[in-house]
């Protein structure tokens, strides 16, 4: 009894270390390995360099903290990773698969994706993010996957989806993202009109309690609570649609929402501009009439020479540089006495008349 007691207890010891080793994996001819089931905490590394496929689902993998996770296996192309216990990716741990074109995550618990942890991966072309825990997906983290055309993230915790996330996503052909628990407030608009232009159906809303159930795509605007001045035009980008949704009191970006400060400042230099343009003006003006006072005043002048010096007013002989011994100007006193008793100024000229019998009188004398 005693050995087969012994027995039973080294073949528990056996499974349990063939259960903590891991199974044999299983190779096909077209090189895919199915390693499903095995309870890996480690990818095998005696599997041949050059195979496609592996299979590592239904495992407990631990996702290293740095470096790569399978760096054996340079042209693997398939790769699936679902359901095992994979809470992070941690940065450019799938950067040396670069010929990988599948890769599955389904049902890892993922909550969050590092914005480097698809680094590498510029020929996948299926990426199955289904029946996991991702609340939000930033941008960056789509920027290395150049040649996605199937992107699966049905059955997350997405309650709304960023606008530059929906322009990325355009050109992706497939997007699956029903499942989720969609908020449909009037911030889901952007989203609306995208699954609109794709013709999606099956994405309904989770809350509010009226809304629950509806496909999102054949909602208005108004039944997601956008007002009447809230409501997008066509032609508006998504990023500017974005814009508009979260400043739902602010005007639009060009039309009034940052341009009044601009505004303003413009009619201050106008105003300002006029006000110094006012002040040189009656600065001239002042100066001008200022100046008009400084003139010394021109002296009366008689009505019959025209000289200040007929009257004498205002001009004494003294201050006028003149001494006693001294005559006054010849020119004003002739002006004076040249005049005769009628008022007439004497004409000092001879008529043409009077001169010929002179010269005839003087022609006589000559010739005597």
């Amino acid at each position: 009894m005693a050995p087969a007691g012994l027995l039973g207890v080294c073949g528990l010891l056996c499974a349990w270390g063939a259960a903590a080793v891991g199974q044999p994996c299983s190779l096909d001819h077209q090189g895919w390995a199915d390693c499903s089931g095995k309870s890996l905490l480690h990818a095998p590394s005696s599997l041949p360099r050059n195979i496609t496929g592996l299979d590592l689902s239904f495992n407990s993998l631990v996702m290293p903290r740095r470096g790569t996770l399978l760096m054996h296996f340079p042209s693997l192309r398939s790769l699936n990773l679902s359901s095992n216990a994979l809470l992070t990716l941690h940065p450019a741990i799938f950067s040396n698969l670069g010929a990988l074109c599948l890769l599955d995550l389904s049902s890892c618990s993922i909550t969050y994706l590092h914005t480097d942890a698809f680094k590498g991966l510029e020929n996948l072309h299926t990426l199955l993010l289904r029946n996991n825990s991702l609340q939000e997906l930033e941008v960056p983290f789509f920027l290395p996957l150049r040649s996605l055309l199937h992107l699966d993230l049905q059955n997350n915790a997405l309650v709304s989806m960023d606008t530059l996330m929906l322009q990325l996503m355009e050109a992706i052909p497939w997007v699956q993202l029903d499942g989720n628990p969609w908020v449909c407030d009037c911030a889901m608009y952007p989203l609306q009109q995208w699954l609109k232009r794709r013709q999606a159906t099956q994405v309904t809303c989770a809350s509010p309690l009226d809304l629950q159930g509806q496909d999102i795509s054949t909602l208005d605007s108004w039944e997601l609570g956008c007002q009447k001045s809230q409501r997008f035009p066509r032609d508006v980008s998504p990023a500017q649609q974005t814009t508009a949704t979260n400043n739902t009191t602010a005007p639009p970006a060009g039309k009034g929402g940052r341009s009044w400060p601009y505004l303003v400042g413009f009619l201050v230099a106008a105003i300002s501009i006029s006000i110094l343009v006012a002040l040189v003006a009656k600065c001239k003006l002042c100066h001008k009439n200022f100046t008009s006072y400084r003139h010394r005043p021109l002296p009366e002048t008689s009505s019959i020479g025209g000289s200040p010096l007929e009257e004498g007013t205002g001009w004494d002989r003294g201050s006028s540089g003149w001494s006693d011994s001294e005559n006054p100007p010849v020119s004003s006193v002739t002006g004076l006495h040249a005049e005769d008793d009628d008022g007439f100024i004497e004409d000092n000229y001879i008529q043409a008349s009077e001169q010929l019998p002179e010269e005839e009188e003087r022609e006589s004398h000559i010739s005597i």
